[in-house]
């Protein structure tokens, strides 16, 4: 075994010792600096460990500074016995705001905020024309109506969201949070961008938009489509950076306005901004997956 194993243990032996003659208070504080992920694995260390990374003194530090003013707008009863419970409650159950029009989470790895805008607020061409498309109750929604397409040859679909919502300095990734019918057709090929409005022009985005598919049985050469543990499926539309939250609107667009073929077929809940996950991240989720669902292991 490589001599630098035991030269870190005992690095690890001894600021563990040292640590223990900290008071409960500033092990707490010292560990509010550190991550969720962090904080979790050092409970595990020994039991005086274990209580001040479960204080509120920590997990207060990693909820986002507004969040109270969220969970206000918010018809959700929210029943935490501490801000650690709260923290994964916002994690594992997203709750309503501002009437149903959004919802709301936590990143479980950062605590970073996280939003799906709902497919009523979502500007549909000729979604309020029934022949086109309908509006219905969908079991595994966490919104009160779904867009269900009946029949189009022109799909445009566009989301928007203020960045002042959003955590700063932290890169999104914007997803189309959707389903299939099970007669479905003309979807195997759409264009997808995400724009800050202030920084860029429509036409530039339309430029250099990413041809994805909402198939699973396209081929290679496009984005496809993911499973999500909700049992809905979502697709990539495009990223972007949210620096100090002052680049006013981002605009996130699905569509297939060049090919006027009929599509039919989908059934769309939102559109979800969330920050990008690093790829040993996704790859610790796909395994989560697998394992059966989402706990507060990290």
């Amino acid at each position: 075994m490589d001599s630098s194993y035991f030269s870190n243990f005992n690095q690890l032996i001894f600021a563990m010792d040292y640590f223990r003659l900290l008071p409960e208070g500033c092990i707490s504080e010292i560990l509010s600096f550190t991550s969720p992920k962090d904080a979790v694995s050092s409970s595990a260390i020994s039991r005086g460990f274990k209580s001040a990374a479960e204080s509120d003194v920590v997990w207060e530090k990693f909820l986002p500074s507004d969040y109270q003013h969220i969970i206000s707008k918010s018809d959700s009863l929210l029943v935490s016995s501490s801000k650690k419970e709260l923290y994964f409650s916002l994690c594992d159950s997203p709750i309503l705001t501002d009437g149903g029009k959004l919802s709301f989470s936590l990143d479980k790895k950062t605590g970073k905020k996280c939003f799906m805008v709902a497919a009523r607020e979502l500007g549909i061409t000729w979604g309020d024309t029934p022949q086109y498309w309908e509006w219905l109750p969908h079991p595994d929604s966490r919104f009160s109506e779904v867009a269900k397409l009946k029949w189009v040859c022109w799909l445009d679909i566009l989301g928007k969201v203020e960045t002042r919502i959003l955590s700063k300095r932290t890169k999104y990734v914007v997803y189309l949070v959707f389903k299939l019918a099970n007669r479905f057709y003309g979807l195997e090929t759409v264009n997808a961008y995400v724009r800050l409005v202030g920084c860029e022009s429509k036409h530039e985005a339309e430029e250099r938009a990413s041809i994805t598919s909402l198939s699973r049985r396209e081929g290679p050469g496009k984005k496809r489509p993911k499973r999500r543990i909700d049992g809905w499926m979502e697709i990539e539309m495009g990223t972007f950076f949210n620096d100090i939250g002052e680049d006013g609107d981002v605009e996130a667009r699905l569509m297939e306005i060049i090919h006027l073929d009929g599509k039919a077929g989908l059934i769309v809940q939102g559109m979800e901004f969330r920050p990008e996950e690093e790829e040993e991240e996704e790859e610790e989720e796909e395994e989560e997956e697998e394992e059966g669902g989402r706990g507060r292991q990290f």
